[in-house]
């Protein structure tokens, strides 16, 4: 199955120390521990010899071999040392582990590693004990996600969909749970689309475990969400907005393919949208600050509503 990057540098991580604490190591007792091909081991050892590490000297290649079929690591110190934290990465992985104790049957195991981690740290662990973190989930949505996911159970959710302003019911087989940009995230099959879909949690209205044993089928798997939520395909409509200075946070707060300064605090952006419905409502609220340039009937969708609109407060 392929992995993300992100996956593969933590395997490279914690392959170098993994070889130096035996000595040596067989790719194929390597591939056995990290769950891998032999063949995706020795892709990892190619790689690693582009690795080059600034400390202690200018120039400390990654000195490796592998030649009949044991691997023996040399002059990687550096990777080899215990991982030191600044207060800056201290405090974002507190605040992260604080995150996670807010999920149901995870609380004590992580609130001790939490405790562990604030002593090691010492006083770079001082700026994330001001932080609050309160997921916004309601708990009972959290207890049943939690029990679908263990006990292998299909879930029945009413769903809503800010994009339709429409609430949707959908059986979904579990895969897993995730908190990306701060949001709870319920990853799984969804019998509905026939694919692998993130439900938002705070956005389940209902949700009932099934008596039935959630069946995830082979070709399903777990989204790469290195590039972020939103991934784009060929089939979207390609939506080109000009923003005022007052309206350029549509950039901040919306994956946008393109951004063009125009001068004067003014911005050209181009999105991406399977679903223009959403669009037409964020071209009314923009008002006098944006207006969208391309496609031009959907523009003239727009200025649709916006008279419909105003014809409501005349009457």
């Amino acid at each position: 199955m392929p992995v993300s990057s992100s996956e593969r540098l933590r395997r490279l991580l914690a392959l170098v120390p993994y070889v130096i604490n035996r000595s040596s190591v067989s790719v194929e007792e390597a591939a056995a521990a990290f769950g891998v091909t032999e063949k995706q081991i020795i892709d990892d050892l190619n790689l690693l010899w582009c690795v080059e590490l600034r400390a202690p000297d200018p120039y400390c290649p990654i000195d490796l071999s592998y030649e009949g079929g044991e691997i023996v690591v040399c002059e990687a110190e550096s990777i080899s040392r215990p991982l030191r934290l600044d207060v800056d990465e201290a405090a974002a992985l507190l605040v992260a582990l604080r995150t996670i104790a807010e999920i149901p049957e995870h609380g004590d195991a992580v609130s001790q590693v939490i405790a562990k981690l604030e002593v090691a740290a010492g006083t770079a662990a001082r700026p994330s004990s001001q932080v609050a973190v309160q997921l916004d989930v309601r708990p009972d949505v959290l207890v049943q996600v939690q029990s679908g996911l263990d006990q292998d159970r299909r879930l029945r959710m009413t769903y809503y969909v800010p994009g339709r302003d429409e609430n949707t019911v959908r059986d979904v087989d579990p895969m897993r749970l995730l908190i990306v940009d701060g949001w709870s995230y319920l990853e799984g099959w969804c019998r509905r689309a026939e694919a692998v879909r993130l439900f938002r949690l705070d956005r389940i209205v209902d949700l009932q475990v099934l008596d039935v044993t959630a069946r995830i089928p082979d070709e399903a798997e777990p989204l790469d969400l290195d590039a972020g939520l939103f991934r784009p395909s060929p089939e979207d409509v390609r939506v080109t907005f000009e923003l005022s200075a007052a309206g350029r946070w549509v950039a901040d707060h919306y994956p946008c393919e393109s951004i063009a300064e125009l001068g004067e605090g003014r911005v050209r952006v181009v999105l991406r949208t399977r679903d223009v419905r959403w669009v037409r409502r964020l071209a009314l609220r923009l008002a006098g600050t944006g207006r969208i340039v391309e496609p031009a009937e959907l523009a003239a969708q727009v200025r649709e509503d916006a008279a419909r609109a105003l014809k409501l407060y005349d009457a």
